[in-house]
This record gives C-alpha cells, structure tokens and sequence, in this order.
C-alpha cells in the first residue's frame, strides 16, 4: 500500500467508501470491532478444500483475522462453496519457499511476539480452558491423517487439548478448529486483554475490505493516486 500515515490512510478508506452502499459500511465499522490479531491460526500441510475452507469461514465468524498457511508437502486449496467467500475478509500467509517452512513461519511468528501452541495430545499438554493467553498465541492445526509434523512438535512452546469423552480418537481438523476459536476468544472477550486491533490496523483492512467489494476497484485506486502525482 502507498500510504503509510495514518490520515492517508482514512482518506483513502473514506474515499474507497464511496463506492460501497451505507449498509456495507455500516457492516465494515462493527465487525472490524470485534477482529483481533491476539490469537491467529497456523495450518500445517493442510490439503483436503472442504476443511480448509472451513477454517477460514470459521475464523471470519469468530473475528481471528490472520491465518498463516505452511505448504511444505501439500499445496493449500479452498472449496469455494463451504468458505462462502471468507478468504476476502482474512490476511493469509502463506509459507512454501524454504526448505523447512515450519520453522520459517514459527520463527517470524515468534519475532511478532507470538507463543506457538500446537493443537495435539501431548504428555505436556493443557486444557483449552487452562490455557493462558497473556501472550500473543498462535494455533496450529496439522492433517486429518497425521496431525501435525514433528518438526512442529518439537518446536511449540506449548500443547493444548480439546476434551472428548467418546470412541472417536479425535476431532476432525475443523471442528477441532473451530471449537478451540469459539472457547478462546469468548474468553478472550470476557478478558480485560487487551486483543483489539490497533487504529491503523483497522484501517488497512477495512481498505482491503473495500477494495474486494468494488468492482475495478484497480482502477478506482489508479485514479485516487493520480490526484497526487
């Protein structure tokens, strides 16, 4: 993006907003409300487009803004039908030019101040409700078949579980997903954390937002920039 202040930046959602109906906008200043960047979600080698897509359509509902993609074996790839166009309102991230993209994607995650939480049953393992969220957390989600890698597990700094009380060894990745987004950020929410995105955080994505609505919005923009050239 061309603007780095923040005033160019309200300028130009105010002007992008023009071209977007009062109830769009309307949507656009209370949702951003309740988006948060506190707990995101890492998806490991994740492949099969039905879960992925509802992932992304969960973490849209419950307001988890960023979701980080590792494509070391498996290239990611959405249903469109189950995400419902979710990946519009959502920063991914994705991780597939290293050799070693777990490491790649925990590392600068880490450098964001994020503690990696691997979603696996583990000896060292807690509860979703016992576990803390003072810090920046970061959820991570392996394959239906394997569960995450071992280089994942051999480099979070924390293991979470969901409890289950039946047959079934575990849930499947989206289901896992979701139930962990629904209890942490309620919990969040009720917290006095304070998970919220920052003004100019808010700003840039109510941007990309607009821009994703409108049609040519390229052209739009290229018109916008020319008044200051």
């Amino acid at each position: 993006m061309v603007s780095k202040s923040k005033e160019s930046l309200i300028h130009l959602r105010d002007y992008l907003f023009e071209f977007i109906s009062e109830n769009k906008r309307g949507l656009f200043e209370t949702i951003i409300e309740n988006r948060t960047r506190h707990l995101t979600v890492v998806l490991e080698n994740i492949y099969q487009p039905h879960n992925a897509s509802a992932v992304l359509r969960s973490c849209d509902l419950f307001g988890v803004q960023d979701v980080h993609i590792i494509e070391n074996n498996n290239k990611y790839t959405l249903s469109e039908e189950v995400a419902m166009g979710s990946s519009k309102w959502l920063n991914m991230k994705k991780y597939n030019s290293e050799e070693e993209n777990t490491l790649n994607c925990f590392n600068q995650l880490r450098n964001q101040g994020y503690r990696i939480v691997a979603t696996t049953p583990h000896e060292k393992d807690v509860l979703l409700d016992d576990l803390p969220l003072d810090q920046k957390t970061a959820l991570v989600f392996g394959t239906e078949m394997h569960g995450i890698s071992q280089v994942a597990m051999d480099n979070a700094d924390a293991f979470v579980k969901i409890p289950m009380y039946g047959f079934t060894e575990s849930f499947n990745i989206s289901v896992s997903a979701a139930l962990s987004m629904y209890h942490l950020t309620e919990k969040l929410r009720k917290s006095d954390i304070n998970w919220q995105l920052r003004e100019k955080e808010k700003i840039q994505i109510q941007i990309e937002w607009a821009k994703a609505v409108i049609k040519k919005s390229d052209l739009i923009l290229k018109d916008y920039y020319s008044k200051f050239e």
